[in-house]
């Protein structure tokens, strides 16, 4: 029987879930490393989950009429995803860029045929940025008004609701199924928060004893302290123990989403990534090697013997080739 889709929106999810055998032997790790490989959604990333439901939800609630004209502002992989799934519903996408993405990002977006806006060409932007830095909530205003004026709808990634709900409604259940409900840790990233904030709801709902962890990139990259090319974990931003303002809108202050949140240096990430390469032929992008380094430093402690750490992959190293994560020196 023939097995034919119709639209990529169909392809989201469902991403499969590895164990890293020959990473875990090479090390002498006792537990389990079960990657989720978000870059086997349709755009390469776990953004596809959340661009994709922020999209039906609008339509649904009649925010976004046929043939409209989306914005926001993105490192890049939500971006690259609401730009894969509003051409394929329909829609035009505006972008403002964040500063310093790497270029793959940027040539996937103009070849999707996005508007690329910088910060200094929205009002407000750049005075944001210089007193006090990126605030989600600052943002919504700030862009709001600028969607309003220009008649676009704003998908505001950074606090609508059904950013974290997609991973509520899909990536949490699937770990869950593919594990047969056999997790003690969830370990990932944050940008927005999303994923981790959804992913910690449902996994607290289903067994409170699972460790949520987070991870997050050191204050100064290890090898390059204060040097102005010193290495960086694209699209990922630090939420613990910094500014209230910097806390992500989708963390409830009164029920932090995670146990524990641990710094990972960038060089670190880097040399992580460029082993499992090698030893399991999977080839990481910057936070999703972060992650696995995260998972590894879990994986040496007596107590994780034995057990499993699901992490999430947010993307493969494919938009990661021009920096130098997989330069070995």
């Amino acid at each position: 029987m023939a097995n034919i889709h119709s639209s990529i929106t169909e392809l989201v999810g469902h991403t499969p879930l590895v164990e890293f055998v020959n990473y875990e032997k090479e090390l002498g790790l006792n537990a389990h490393l079960l990657g989720k490989l978000e870059y086997f959604n349709p755009s390469g990333s776990v953004k596809d989950r959340a661009a994709l439901n922020m999209i039906l939800e609008a339509e649904k609630s009649g925010k976004l009429k046929p043939g409209g004209t989306i914005l926001d502002f993105t490192s890049g992989n939500t971006g690259i995803a609401t730009a894969a799934f509003a051409n394929s519903r329909g829609y035009k996408y505006v972008v403002v860029i964040q500063p310093g993405v790497s270029v793959e990002r940027t040539l996937i977006l103009k070849a999707y045929g996005v508007e690329l806006l910088q910060a200094a060409d929205v009002p407000g932007f750049m005075e944001m940025l210089q007193n006090g830095g990126l605030s989600m909530a600052k943002l919504t205003v700030i862009m709001n008004k600028y969607a309003d004026e220009h008649g676009y709808f704003y998908i505001d990634q950074g606090t609508n609701p059904d950013n974290p709900e997609a991973h509520y409604r899909t990536t949490g259940p699937e770990i869950w199924e593919d594990t047969d409900g056999n997790v003690d840790y969830v370990v990932a990233l944050v940008g927005t928060g999303g994923t981790l904030a959804g992913l910690s709801r449902y996994f607290r709902e289903k067994n409170p004893g699972i460790k949520i962890i987070g991870a997050q990139p050191a204050v100064q990259s290890r090898k390059n302290v204060n040097h102005p090319e010193a290495n960086t974990i694209d699209g990922v931003l630090a939420f613990n123990d910094v500014p209230a303002q910097s806390v992500p809108v989708f963390f409830n202050p009164e029920q932090v989403p995670y146990d524990e949140c641990l710094d990972i240096v960038a060089e670190d990430a880097y040399e992580t990534g460029r082993r499992l390469v090698k030893s399991d032929g999977v080839f990481l992008g910057q936070s999703a090697a972060a992650a696995l380094k995260a998972a590894t430093i879990i994986a040496e402690r007596p107590e994780a013997s034995g057990k499993n750490i699901a992490i999430i992959m947010a993307d493969n190293a494919f938009k990661y080739l021009s920096t130098k994560m997989y330069v070995e020196e």
